[in-house]
């Protein structure tokens, strides 16, 4: 009896310690890709719905074998099972259809692939984000004290390693994926929270932010501040930004395009272009802060050879701007803030159209959001749902508004935004703007706590005086959630939230 054949024993006693012990017991050289597939089904099937860790192991072992296992079944079925119970159900949906495609009619395959497009139309999540952010910062608390103890150790490089994975681990029951880095400014312990350069990431950040408790010891940032001195060291070099020479070049669109060029970096820029890119890019942010050169940065190229105008010193850049008029006074939550736009659109006079598609005016400080739904793709839908948020948006019926003065259809928009932010609670969502249509208006929002949010919605939008309103989703391909329909007035046209949820 092999290997595999023993397992396949085991695995009908549900003995999965002893697939995993046996397995991980074998030398690299023995592994097999269907060894390495069978230890991700035994911590699949070893995992409860709340052993985020094993399914993250199990696509840790499945995902090289990609290639290998494609076309297979099992190998589809397991990833996508992982995925699945990660909460991310648009990441498994795709390789449970090609499970199905493998073994056409399977029924707990076909049982999976309904449960994600329901939860894709209907986000349910074991934690919201809201709830995970709570229980993030309720082990921050029990656990800061460990941090500081850490981050007083006279040589850091001892326990660098230890400190970086305890924040780590208290930041990951909130964040999927998070970038951060510790400091100490001679009175304060700083978590500094990094956005890397995505706007739409801001909106976790700060709302993360905002929930934080009291905590005398510590700044907590969403961006890199701006720092005078630093220095980042490649091989036995400092380089800072006295370092780096710039050229500036403001753009029509109050912003900068940036040229750098640091003699130091010349050997990493021809071995890891990438690699140079990032040391210049941080010592940007700690000249400017993050936050600001997210703000004003259109261009941002790194050169080999310098030109032949005058440069300055990198160092010198917050003056430069500063003389050229520029604010550098922002903060993330500000920045946020400042980042509305109005757009116009061409309205598709279809009325069996999909929703937007009537458009023709409309703002946002999220413009990622619907770029991205009007081309039919995700990524930042995709982004906040593996954390436990819901972009999305209410559109209802504008037949209430027909004879009435035109900033009406406005005026409804702010006076639901506002009542559905006094019953759900700031804690719940964050509005990101609204639309109008030939036939629907649109208010655009971030649910932390999606129920929390529809139950509100929907008691508002019941006692207006709109016939009907929907929630949906930023993913075009997704079904429609009724919330009121007074039109049908019957049981299922306006169903509880609970209902919804179920």
């Amino acid at each position: 009896m092999n290997i595999l054949e023993q397992c396949q024993i085991w695995h009908e006693n549900d003995e999965y310690n002893k697939i995993i012990e046996a397995i991980e017991a074998l030398p690299s050289n023995e592994r097999t890709p269907e060894l390495d597939s069978e230890l991700a089904r035994a911590y699949n099937n070893l995992a409860a719905t709340e052993d985020r860790s094993l399914f993250k192991k199990a696509i840790a072992l499945l995902k090289p074998h990609e290639e290998y296992f494609k076309g297979d079944h099992f190998w589809n079925f397991r990833i996508g099972y992982a995925y699945y119970y990660l909460d991310q159900e648009y990441n498994a949906l795709p390789y449970f259809e090609q499970a199905l495609a493998a073994r056409p009619n399977d029924e707990d395959t076909l049982a999976f692939i309904r449960s994600c497009r329901k939860c894709l139309t209907m986000p349910r999540f074991r934690k919201n984000f809201s709830q995970r952010t709570a229980e993030c910062w309720q082990a921050f608390i029990e656990g800061e004290a460990e941090l500081r103890s850490l981050m007083d150790v006279r040589n850091r490089d001892e326990v660098s390693e230890q400190l970086m994975e305890k924040c780590h681990a208290i930041l990951s029951l909130a964040f999927e994926d998070i970038a951060f880095e510790l400091g100490f400014n001679g009175k304060q312990y700083e978590l500094i929270l990094s956005p890397e350069g995505n706007f739409s990431t801001l909106f976790k950040l700060v709302y993360f932010k905002r929930q934080a408790p009291s905590l005398p010891q510590w700044n907590i940032w969403v961006g890199r501040q701006a720092s005078n001195g630093f220095a980042l060291r490649y091989e036995d070099i400092q380089i800072s930004a006295d370092d780096v020479q710039v050229w500036v070049n403001v753009t029509d669109k109050s912003k900068i395009d940036l040229t750098l060029y640091c003699e130091a970096l010349i050997k990493l820029l021809e071995a890891d272009e990438g690699r140079a890119w990032w040391f210049l890019s941080v010592l940007t942010d700690q000249t400017l802060g993050e936050i600001n050169a997210m703000m004003l940065i259109d261009e941002f190229e790194v050169i080999g050879k310098p030109k032949a105008e005058a440069a300055h010193s990198l160092a010198k850049l917050p003056d430069l701007l500063a003389e050229k008029g520029f604010d550098l006074q922002f903060d993330a939550e500000a920045y946020l803030e400042r980042s509305y736009i109005g757009y116009q659109l061409d309205p598709d006079n279809d009325i069996k159209a999909d929703w937007r598609m009537d458009v023709y005016v409309g703002s946002t400080c999220c413009p990622n959001l619907i770029n991205e739904y009007l081309n039919h793709e995700h990524q930042t839908m995709d982004a906040f749902h593996k954390d436990g948020a819901v972009p999305g948006f209410f559109c209802y019926s504008l037949d209430a508004f027909n004879d009435a003065p035109k900033n009406a259809v406005l005026d409804f928009r702010d006076m639901i935004e506002a009542a559905i932010l006094k019953s759900a609670g700031e804690h719940a969502v964050t509005f990101t703007g609204g639309a109008t249509g030939i036939y629907c208006g649109y208010l655009d929002f971030i649910a932390w706590d999606l129920p929390a949010v529809l139950d509100a919605a929907q008691a508002e939008f019941e006692a207006s005086p709109v016939s009907w309103a929907n929630f949906h989703v930023f993913r075009r391909d997704a079904q429609t959630i009724s919330l009121v329909d007074k039109e049908k007035a019957d049981e299922d046209s306006a169903p509880t939230n609970s209902k919804l949820l179920s």
